[in-house]
């Protein structure tokens, strides 16, 4: 049996295909419902064909909590490779995926003797999350043990920051943190929210009233944050592939990246910040 550490997250954590290759990362994707069908987020559908089904109809637009399942076989598959495995999994405080991985564990224990599975709330979300199991990856890569590859992903976790921009609060209701009606009003008004994550819990950072002030007011978090300190960054973008790909230009201008890649923000967060959402996953190297 191979010692090496296999390395399995879910579909939130926004890495890219390029990346996954690279390291060999496992993905559990989390399903999407749009009327009577059931996709797959990452395997059966991509996240720009996500947001033109949401964009079709919001409130058709729905996604599962978790799916047990795709980590059940994510598991039995590395199972046959190694008997060293860490999951990452999106944060515990807004899903119950975290709590289903330890699930999983306490099953396979009886029925495959010798694995081992270690599992690590990020207590974080998207690309934030991605960094976290980038590092248990890059930690397993390296020829790391169990406990290394977890000293790995922690120490990242406890560096992570997210500062998110979002278009529209409209759908903003859907997380149950403000009422529909309130959140109908705030689009109306052109009120565009900042969120970050903290304590494993999103939150509300401000609000602007033009995508240019928004776009400034992450970088200028960002700034305040990792100054020009080496840092690791991902630029997210919900359907607007353009407006992230300058924002990742003026990242690249503006800091000193030892590692910059651009991605899907994820559209099981998506269906409730809405389209033309831009983030930025970051941390001082």
């Amino acid at each position: 049996m191979a010692q090496k550490v296999a390395v399995i997250t879910d579909s939130v954590a926004c890495l890219t295909k390029e990346l996954v290759e690279q390291y060999g990362i496992r993905i559990a994707p989390i399903s999407l419902y749009f009327g009577e069908k059931t996709y797959r987020d990452w395997v059966d559908i991509t996240p720009d064909e996500a947001y033109e089904l949401f964009l079709k109809d919001p409130d058709a637009f729905k996604t599962s909590g978790s799916n047990p399942t795709e980590w059940m076989e994510a598991c039995r598959e590395a199972s046959r490779e190694t008997d060293s495995i860490v999951c990452v999994t999106l944060s515990s405080k807004l899903s119950v995926v975290y709590d289903s991985v330890l699930d999983v564990k306490k099953r396979l224990k009886n029925e495959i003797p010798g694995l081992s599975i270690e599992v690590v709330d990020s207590q974080t979300v998207t690309a934030t999350e991605g960094f976290v199991a980038l590092a248990a990856a890059r930690a397993a890569e390296k020829g790391k043990s169990l406990p290394e590859v977890v000293e790995a992903a922690e120490e990242v976790k406890g560096k992570v920051s997210l500062v998110a921009f979002l278009d529209t609060i409209r759908h903003v209701y859907r997380t149950g943190r403000m009422p529909k009606l309130a959140a109908l009003a705030g689009s109306v008004l052109s009120i565009r929210p900042i969120l970050t994550v903290k304590g494993g819990v999103v939150r509300f950072m401000g609000v602007v009233r033009s995508r240019e002030r928004g776009i400034k007011r992450m970088l200028r978090k960002m700034r305040e944050k990792v100054g020009q300190n080496p840092v690791h960054v991902a630029v997210m973008h919900a359907f607007a592939q353009e407006e992230g790909e300058r924002l990742k230009e003026r990242v690249a201008a503006e800091f000193n990246c030892v590692e910059l890649w651009l991605t899907g923000f994820s559209p099981v967060m998506g269906y409730a910040t809405g389209t033309g959402t831009l983030g930025l996953a970051f941390y001082e190297d």
